[in-house]
């Protein structure tokens, strides 16, 4: 009897059931991917499932890998299998930058054979950092590679002159083919790649075009590939979207070792560069950069550059502490409440979650009688930082009622703490390093949740009053 194959996945034959699976694996399929976060999906739809973005989702062509070369390793049997117990622990060996504030954020300094993605909006100074990086190891000696897919040869040359000089080992090279790339990686065999940017690669193999889903992926891949066979250390740079999150497949994120953002508005002169993963140091650390004519230039003390010109007697301000890392940071927190004018009020927060402000107004409607509920509300965290520790909530609450009853708060007094929603205060972490770097501002006052005390017995230069709920921390702030 003849078979005859459906167009199923299941077929049925004198035997019975069959797959017809193997008929088709090795042909390519469609599917469609989403422009903003990568999400894929067997059939378009108008909405991304994932990011909510509208009219994102894009169709692409993908082969199915053939299994022979899997099938030839595992007959060849060369796979190594090792005991964890036999494995050695060698430090990693870093190499400093040049730059103490990017060394803080990378963990120490560059680790060879790493892969490390560097995002941020259009004219953040992505690339003026990244080649600053290279004018600093290359006069160590190290052998650099700038690969550009974006700018010719002259534009490098004229942000470059700007920076300073440069030694004979940084070498520049304007190419998007992966293939010539790694090529011209074997036969130079630089230290240190530099890759601007990954939306620009492409690689042959792949029918997509340059900056796709697919293509980004696949160029990542290739990259690690290249930084670990290589032990070359690769950055690469990479566009975000309006979210602010790196453009392309999130996977992109979880095989790079290290993603570093930078943040800030490009119209200011200071830019934060943070690192959100890194598998050679401790995550959420920041640095701090300001923007001059001759590049970027290490801020030692931001604290200071975030206080710089704050008003000493105006109601609605109080400086606050967030811990970004290891590093305690002093910021100042401004509110505004005003009558409104219209039936619905309208509340604005610049700098911090919208919906914790909203939060703590009515704990203070519930649990202290401040009726805010006709009242506009606008809260800015100055100096253009983001800042979303729970720390912060104590000086939200005391920046509201200050600007609500135009009283001004005494310029030397500091708080923070988190505010639950019965009113209380709770504990936050690295209390006495948030402490020790008011004390160090010259801030006279301070005021923090009575779970702390113990924590901070030892601290001598600056007034410490303890308080347990929001009404303690109102009386408290007014009558410092």
């Amino acid at each position: 009897m003849r078979e005859k194959i459906l167009p199923h996945s299941l077929y049925r034959n004198t035997n019975g059931w069959k797959s017809n699976m193997a008929t088709v694996k090795n042909k390519s399929k469609t599917v469609f991917f989403c422009n903003e976060c990568g999400f894929e999906s067997p059939k378009w739809v108008g909405q991304c499932p994932a990011c909510k973005a509208w009219n994102t989702m894009v169709e692409e062509r993908i082969s199915n890998p053939a299994a022979k070369s899997t099938k030839a390793a595992l007959t060849k049997g060369d796979l190594e299998i090792s005991r964890l117990k036999d494995i050695s622990l060698e430090e990693e060996n870093k190499t400093s930058t040049g730059m103490k504030e990017l060394d803080r954020v990378l963990g120490g300094g560059v680790v060879s054979g790493s892969l490390t993605l560097v995002g941020g909006d259009p004219g953040i100074g992505k690339s003026t950092l990244l080649l600053q990086l290279c004018r600093l190891m290359g006069n160590k000696g190290k052998k650099i590679l700038y690969i550009s897919g974006e700018e010719s040869l002259k534009q490098i040359k004229l942000r470059a002159e700007r920076i300073g000089d440069f030694s004979d080992s940084v070498e520049l090279m304007c190419e998007t083919s992966l293939t010539v790339i790694e090529e011209v990686i074997k036969e130079r065999k630089p230290e240190v790649v530099i890759i601007d940017s990954i939306q620009t690669m492409f690689l042959e193999e792949v029918t997509s075009a340059p900056g796709s889903v697919s293509q980004v992926r696949e160029s990542t891949g290739v990259l690690m590939r290249i930084a670990k066979g290589f032990n070359v250390s690769v950055f690469i740079v990479g566009h975000v979207t309006k979210e602010g999150t790196v453009a392309g497949p999130r996977v992109l994120e979880h095989m790079v070792d290290t993603v570093l953002y930078f943040e800030g508005d490009r119209h200011a002169s200071y830019r934060i560069l943070r690192g959100v993963k890194n598998r050679f140091g401790s995550t959420n650390e920041i640095g701090v950069f300001e923007m001059r004519k001759e590049g970027l230039v290490e801020v030692a003390n931001p604290s200071e550059l975030m206080l710089e010109g704050r008003p000493l007697d105006a109601s609605g301000c109080i400086v606050t502490c967030s811990m970004e890392g290891t590093r305690p940071i002093l910021v100042e927190i401004q509110a505004l409440v005003s009558r409104t004018n219209f039936g619905i009020p309208r509340r604005q927060a610049q700098g911090t979650d919208y919906n914790r402000l909203n939060l703590l107004m009515a704990v203070l409607e519930k649990r202290v009688g401040i009726s805010l509920g006709d009242c506009d509300a606008y809260l800015n965290i100055a100096g253009g930082i983001k800042v979303t520790e729970p720390a912060i909530d104590l000086g939200i609450v005391l920046a509201v009622v200050s600007s609500f009853r135009n009283k001004a708060i005494a310029a030397d007094t500091i708080a923070f703490g988190e505010v639950g929603l019965s009113g209380e205060v709770r504990s936050i972490s690295q209390m006495e390093a948030r402490v020790k770097e008011a004390a160090k501002l010259g801030f006279k006052t301070c005021i923090v949740p009575a779970s702390g005390k113990a924590a901070l017995k030892d601290i001598k230069d600056i007034r410490i009053l303890y308080v347990q709920n929001v009404t303690d921390a109102i009386s408290a702030a007014f009558d410092a």
